[in-house]
């Protein structure tokens, strides 16, 4: 068996390592995607903020025997309303409003894991256990992120519009509301795809990294939205393929390989002159 072979191929005759290959680089992709617009628009509190507020949602869907998906869609719609309501209904800045709503639904999150009798395992939240998962919830991951990335295609034109000049978009007649709330709930949705496989507090990275990296390396929107999804599929790939020959966490290492490839965009990107900003 050659090395090739012994690293790359043989990992993959395992069925666990097939069904994580499939939501982790099913994830990654639809992240990379959305990451272009989150970054574009400057949302990348927002990211965490929403991932960090379904900590409670799937803590309560465990303890009820429900599907973790389902906790965690309840708990990111909830939160992106909380937010939503703050910034209109307030004179508070939307950061404001950002810190104190997930802040406040991850510690709930915390303290529901030290009441509840039947809590899970603190490290699968936070940090992922994508290796592990079931059928039941990969199914549950493709369905939630395949609407997303459905949504996000569909609307591509005037998310892009409203990104780059959204006065101009109100004024030339775009419902600039419903554009906010669909990226809104494609973001929520994606998120309740990746907690599965990367944990509460690594999403955050899925969401920013690859649209990030892209956005050092083009300054074409439609390129970027090409390259973000295809660095953050070959991360997801190599991070599981690290995970498994040196037993370390797959969510960590996916998000290790999304970061070594931002350094590396970045390094490219100063030896040629200053990094966009």
């Amino acid at each position: 068996m050659s090395w090739v072979e012994h690293v790359v191929i043989a990992p993959f005759s395992y069925d666990f390592m097939q069904r994580a290959a499939i939501v982790g680089v099913f994830t990654a992709v639809v992240a990379g995607v959305l990451s272009c617009w989150l970054v574009l628009v400057g949302w990348s509190l927002l990211g965490d903020a929403v991932s960090h507020a379904v900590l409670p949602g799937v803590v309560v869907a465990y303890a009820l025997g429900l599907p973790l998906a389902v906790g965690a869609l309840v708990a990111a719609v909830l939160a992106v309303g909380l937010v939503g309501s703050v910034r209109e209904r307030t004179t508070l800045r939307e950061d404001a409003g950002i810190g104190v709503v997930f802040t406040g639904l991850f510690a709930l999150g915390l303290v529901l894991l030290t009441v509840l009798p039947r809590g899970p395992h603190l490290n699968e939240l936070l940090f992922g256990s994508v290796l592990g998962i079931t059928q039941a919830a990969l199914w549950q991951t493709l369905c939630c992120g395949a609407v997303a990335l459905v949504a996000l295609l569909l609307c591509r034109r005037v998310l892009t519009w409203w990104a780059f000049d959204a006065t101009h978009a109100r004024a030339s007649g775009v419902n600039t509301t419903a554009v906010r709330w669909v990226l809104l709930g494609s973001l929520a949705l994606v998120v309740v795809a990746s907690v599965q496989a990367v944990g509460v507090i690594l999403v955050v990275a899925m969401l920013i990294t690859p649209g990030a990296t892209a956005y050092l390396c083009t300054r074409r929107f439609h390129r970027m939205l090409l390259l973000a999804p295809l660095l953050a599929g070959g991360s997801a790939l190599a991070g599981l393929l690290l995970s498994y020959h040196t037993n370390v966490s797959s969510g960590g290492a996916i998000v290790l390989a999304q970061s070594a490839l931002f350094a590396v965009a970045f390094g490219v990107a100063r030896l040629r002159g200053k990094p966009r900003g």
